[in-house]
């Protein structure tokens, strides 16, 4: 437990934050009232009070309609979302696995976005945005009673309900999905699948519900556009505290336990990175100026974070790596998820360039610090990096640095919006990893976490699945 508030208060020292979302506000139509002709006796104080009563009325609010641009981008960008995940995220950790668990992990992210995707259709979505409590929905929706083809969404009103569902399960199925990078290579497959159902209903429903869905966080103004705290921050927390738990690999520290295929990794990155346009500017939830943002914050971001973690991994070893470069990619990519549509583009350069450096001593300095065996480094890069992201938003959101002001521009005050974030931040890091715990302990007690040493040695490919990714 030391090692977990320490972890903590270490990545809450990674510097500061503020985002900002665009509100639309329909101008107001005024209503024009033609009162019918009346003769010459009428008694003006009998037609006073409707006339008053005409001009007071408030304007009735436009009706929503589908817009097929809006319908069309939302469509694309959860298609985009799906290859950050498959086969993005599990060429991403298979490279970077030995080659005798290459086939586990790709399992392991195949299988927890098909669970997760049903999951989130038959109760996920209706806790998530179904209801107004402060930490869950409600049960209104659940199997996805009430929608229709025709129902449009209540969050996103020019698109079907149904795509909205689609989209949001997409980042319910890569949160799990990320944490396989931390206890790769040692955990039973039916412990991954207790772990997913159990942390998916305990962590990821109520901190997307309260960041997303009108709970407690997002009432406080955190300002998430894609999910820092949502998305990463909570999976890397619950990623260290799964590698404390399942325990260190054998021969961790002892033996060198190198990637078998950068090559794949490099793919597998370059998969994300194609994939995160759908993911942040997809968050725009519409064909407008703010994707055109997100869009553009996204690229400049990864490539900058890239370059810094390069400029570092020169300073420190004196070569610059392909894994390096990749992984930096992925700072960049994590730091700039809950500024994309907040902060202005030299912002994004900024908050790539740190995201990088920072993230490269989440994965040295700090990891030897904690001591875990975070295989992939889920902490290291999208705990540290989703922190670093979400501070930061609440700093460059402000108009004087090129940001957007975030939901309220008028009254937009940076410390004000930075401490909100913090707060964000602690209450993701500590809910997380708590939900954590207990679901780790679940499925310990039901099937044990920990593969035997033997069945590590030999492989998870052939003594968990029967089969290998490579012939022999």
């Amino acid at each position: 437990m030391k090692k977990l508030l320490v972890s903590l208060l270490l990545g809450l020292g990674a510097l500061t934050l503020g985002p900002l979302a665009l509100a639309q506000t329909p101008a107001a139509t005024e209503a024009v009232s033609s009162a019918p002709a009346t003769a010459p006796d009428a008694t003006p104080a009998a037609v006073a009070p409707a006339a008053l009563a005409a001009e007071a009325a408030p304007a009735a609010a436009p009706a929503p309609k589908l817009d097929s641009g809006d319908t069309a981008w939302m469509l694309t960008s959860t298609l985009l979302v799906i290859l950050m995940v498959i086969p993005g995220l599990a060429l991403f950790y298979g490279g970077l696995a030995r080659s005798k668990n290459m086939l586990s992990v790709l399992v392991q992210v195949f299988v927890i976005f098909a669970f997760i995707t049903v999951l989130w259709a038959i109760y996920g979505y209706s806790l998530t945005f179904g209801g107004e409590g402060q930490f869950y929905g409600g049960f209104d929706k659940l199997f996805l009673k009430g929608i229709a083809p025709d129902t449009l969404s209540g969050m996103l009103p020019t698109i079907p309900e149904y795509v909205f569902v689609a989209f949001q399960s997409t980042f319910a199925a890569i949160t799990v999905a990320l944490i396989v990078g931390s206890f790769a290579e040692r955990i039973k497959f039916a412990a991954v699948l207790i772990f997913a159902v159990l942390w998916f209903t305990l962590s990821y429903i109520p901190m997307a519900h309260m960041v997303w869905g009108g709970g407690l966080l997002g009432k406080d103004g955190a300002l998430d556009f894609a999910g820092g705290t949502v998305v990463h921050i909570n999976a890397g927390m619950a990623g260290l505290v799964g590698a404390y738990m399942v325990g260190k690999r054998v021969g961790f520290g002892k033996e060198a336990l190198t990637p078998h295929s950068l090559t794949l990794t490099m793919v597998g990155a370059s998969l994300l990175w194609v994939g995160w346009f759908g993911f942040n500017a997809g968050s725009a939830g519409a064909a407008n100026g703010s994707a055109g943002l997100a869009f553009i914050n996204t690229t400049l971001a990864t490539g900058a974070a890239t370059l810094s973690w390069l400029a570092g991994e020169m300073l420190h070893k004196g070569k610059a790596s392909m894994l390096g470069a990749a992984s930096g990619a992925v700072a960049g990519l994590v730091a700039v998820t809950p500024a994309a549509g907040f902060v202005g583009p030299m912002g994004s350069i900024v908050l790539g360039l740190l995201a990088g450096l920072v993230c490269l001593w989440g994965v040295g300095g700090l990891k030897k610090m904690l001591g875990a065996d975070d295989a992939f480094d889920v902490f290291g890069v999208h705990g540290v990096g989703g922190i670093v992201g979400a501070i930061l938003t609440g700093v460059f959101a402000s108009q004087s640095l090129g940001g957007t002001g975030g939901l309220s521009p008028d009254t937009y005050a940076m410390g004000a919006q930075v401490w909100v974030q913090c707060k964000s931040v602690l209450v993701t890091l500590v809910w997380s990893g708590v939900a954590a715990f207990i679901s780790y302990k679940i499925a310990d007690l039901l099937v044990g976490l920990r593969v035997t040493e033997e069945a590590e040695r030999e492989g998870l490919d052939i003594t968990s699945h029967g089969e290998t990714a490579y012939s022999r």
